[in-house]
């Protein structure tokens, strides 16, 4: 029987009610399938630094690295300044655990809205693939003069080749994994970015015609993809780009999936600890209120077990949580709907729970 240690960050505001969710339906599955699951909870986030001072203690990351994954709630607090918390322990771990891989899955769902005309759960159906530790993100730059009118502010995009071969070799991968069409979208800016592009695009040429002869090879700029991933998302399997880039159109990824409420992501390094965490933020006005979506929770859960090699109960997941959605259960995903309708965080949980005891 397979056992699993699970680390969980449920972090700040309406983190702790969606993670906990989240793992009871990971639990349905581990009993359906006859493996076990070891979790111990850590309580990073914005009320042990206004308590102690301290965001992530020294011993954390070793500590953390010997689990087999992270499953994370949510991070932001209020009363904390923003980017404390956020590069305190998101980026932190990010870089420290070498996650290097940033994956995020745009799948509609039936019955869940999207703002994109006459598209549905066949048209929209992708990945984003975007490098996780490198970039603009890496904070290579400075100031000079500051404070002054002669400021002069610099922030850099570095890249290495090492860096960019490893992400494209994880996305020529997936695209293969995926077998869908077999198409790996490289997307940047090669008019203007000109040094670092370069590198992407001859990278991304050299590893497919040598080791992806089967997997088609196209491009885009960064500003063109986002027309088409509303007008045609379908042309769309796997994409592959930059930290940056990454960052922006997995949030226009996330409103054409139906929103933050069934957005989840993962921060990948395959040969090492990973984390999984759904998009959406801390919301802490609702804070204990029971009424907080966790779909975006659950399905990254999903991504935690396809990760682990658990296919079988990754798809088993999958599949309760489009019955619920075939269900027409609920009007809508926000916490408004969900109090509305009279459901909550809780029963949205035991009923995909159970919908995973019933396939």
């Amino acid at each position: 029987m397979a056992n699993y240690r699970i680390a969980l960050l449920p972090g700040d505001g309406t983190g702790p009610e969606v993670l906990r969710e989240g793992v009871k339906v990971l639990n349905a599955v581990a009993q359906k399938l006859g493996f076990t699951i070891d979790t111990v909870e850590y309580d990073f986030g914005g009320d042990r630094y206004l308590k102690t001072g301290e965001v992530l203690p020294d011993s954390a990351v070793d500590e953390l690295k010997k689990f087999d994954v992270i499953y994370l709630g949510a991070i932001g607090h209020p009363d904390v300044k923003p980017g404390i918390l956020e590069k305190g322990i998101l980026l932190r771990l990010r870089f420290e655990l070498d996650q290097y891989i940033n994956l995020r899955p745009v799948k509609l769902y039936p019955n869940v809205y999207t703002p994109i005309k006459d598209k549905g759960p066949k048209e929209i159906d992708f990945v984003v693939v975007r490098e996780n530790s490198g970039g603009l993100y890496t904070g290579c730059g400075g100031f000079q003069k500051k404070g002054t009118p002669h400021e002069v502010a610099i922030q850099e995009m570095v890249y290495t080749r090492f860096e960019v071969d490893r992400c494209l070799k994880y996305a020529f991968e997936l695209a293969r994994k995926r077998n869908k069409d077999k198409k790996l979208t490289l997307v940047g800016k090669t008019n203007v970015l000109t040094f670092v592009f370069d590198l992407w695009e001859r990278a991304f040429h050299e590893m497919g015609e040598k080791d992806y002869p089967d997997i088609t090879r196209d491009y885009a700029h960064v500003d063109a993809t986002t027309m088409w991933m509303v007008k045609n998302p379908e042309w769309f399997d796997v994409i592959v780009t930059d930290n940056m880039f990454g960052d922006i159109i997995t949030d226009l990824g996330a409103m054409i999936q139906g929103g933050m409420g069934v957005a989840a992501g993962g921060n990948i390094n395959p040969e090492g600890v990973s984390m999984f965490e759904p998009i959406g933020g801390s919301a802490p006005k609702y804070t204990g209120m029971n009424i907080i979506n966790p779909l975006a929770c659950i399905l990254a859960g999903q991504m935690l077990l396809d990760h682990i090699g658990e296919t079988k109960g990754a798809e088993i997941l999958e599949q309760a949580v489009i019955r619920f959605f075939e269900s027409k259960a609920l009007p809508g995903l926000s916490a408004k709907e969900i109090k509305e309708s009279g459901w909550s965080t809780t029963k949205i949980g035991d009923v995909i729970a159970d919908y995973v005891a019933k396939i």
